[in-house]
């Protein structure tokens, strides 16, 4: 038989784009209605196959994204508990300095941060994974049934910009979200400036973040409301100390006391004042109506400027009065004028009764 016959007999029994399974049966029986009911009951076969091989697929992206997180979070175990033990045997015995160990501690907070910061882009990967996965099988189980993709893809795309324009801002907190996470601009327990709202962050979520104030107030902020972030606990903090003096103060022995008090504070090496280097005294910083104001600068362990400022100040007080350094505060003179008492009109109307 010539081919374009075969071709024709196979088109008619099989439609213009035959599929394989269609044409196989027809090749091998010659019947038309059996090569379409072979057909009819493939395709159903090869969309549950097309779902089973995205289900095994996104399994094993799922696994690997699985291990791979859980592989970076044990070394960072390791490694957290290797400063713990480190810190544990310094209890018992001489061996790291207070700085040391503070400085051990925050590594270990470090670590327990990222750990976080890990899980947490670790389920976002999971869940786009399978999206991405499952969006593709969709798609090829209904080419099986011979679904005109391009009119569905099109209104997909209408129906997105119609969902997307009208939750622009979920996007949006979302995405900052990921690039905050990603960045790693703050994490729980950092102190931060959100613009309306300073204080501890407690958790981080995509969408949102929790920031208690100084006030106990538990603050919900959009992720894509932020538009700046202050962290006042990354790396390192300093603590900024304005002394006031007076006037007619040697400039130059207030200076000196000063820092000799913060050296003090230093070498100290205190749990919640850990100073990380040598005191700063700046100088003379502004004048006054009636003072001037000497700035000193502190460095400090990331979040420890605030406790080392009130520190200072306490001690600043005390040793300034003990080397008779006034500080300057407004002072209020009452003057008391006295006057002579006045006569009192007569309760009566002030009438003689003698006639």
């Amino acid at each position: 038989m010539p081919f374009y016959l075969i071709a024709q007999s196979v088109a008619d029994a099989c439609g213009v784009d035959p599929g394989s399974v269609c044409g196989l049966v027809y090749d091998l029986t010659g019947s038309s209605g059996t090569a379409r009911l072979a057909d009819l009951a493939a395709r159903p076969l090869k969309v549950l196959l097309i779902l089973l091989l995205a289900w095994v697929v996104s399994r094993i992206v799922r696994r690997w994204l699985d291990r791979l997180v859980e592989g970076w979070l044990t070394r960072r175990s390791e490694l957290a508990e290797a400063i713990s033990g480190t810190i544990e045997q310094d209890d018992d015995g001489p061996g790291l300095g207070e700085a040391a160990l503070e400085r051990a501690r925050r590594m270990v907070d470090q670590q327990e941060r990222s750990g976080q910061r890990t899980r947490t882009l670790g389920s976002v990967l999971r869940s786009v994974s399978s999206a991405v996965i499952y969006g593709m099988a969709l798609m090829m189980a209904l080419a099986e049934f011979d679904v005109n993709l391009g009119p569905l893809i099109a209104g997909a795309g209408i129906a997105g910009v119609a969902v997307g324009f009208g939750a622009q801002s979920l996007v949006k907190d979302f995405l900052s979200g990921v690039f905050m996470l990603l960045e790693d601009q703050y994490g729980v327990g950092d102190v931060v400036d959100v613009g309306d709202t300073v204080g501890v962050v407690e958790e981080v979520k995509l969408r949102t973040t929790q920031v208690r104030d100084i006030n106990g107030t538990l603050w919900y902020i959009p992720n894509g409301e932020i538009s700046r972030v202050a962290n006042l606990t990354q790396d390192w903090g300093q603590a900024v100390v304005d002394v006031e003096v007076a006037y007619d103060t040697d400039i130059a022995a207030a200076m000196a006391l000063i820092k000799e008090v913060a050296d003090g504070l230093w070498r100290e090496q205190l749990e919640s004042f850990t100073i990380i280097q040598e005191p700063t005294m700046a100088g003379v910083q502004a004048f006054g109506d009636n003072s001037i104001a000497l700035r000193l600068m502190v460095r400090t362990e990331p979040g420890e400027q605030f406790g080392t400022a009130r520190e200072l100040r306490k001690r600043l007080k005390y040793a300034l009065d003990e080397a008779g350094i006034e500080i300057p505060f407004p002072q209020r003179t009452i003057w008391v004028r006295s006057q002579p008492a006045t006569a009192l009109p007569d309760e009566a109307g002030g009438t003689d009764s003698s006639g």
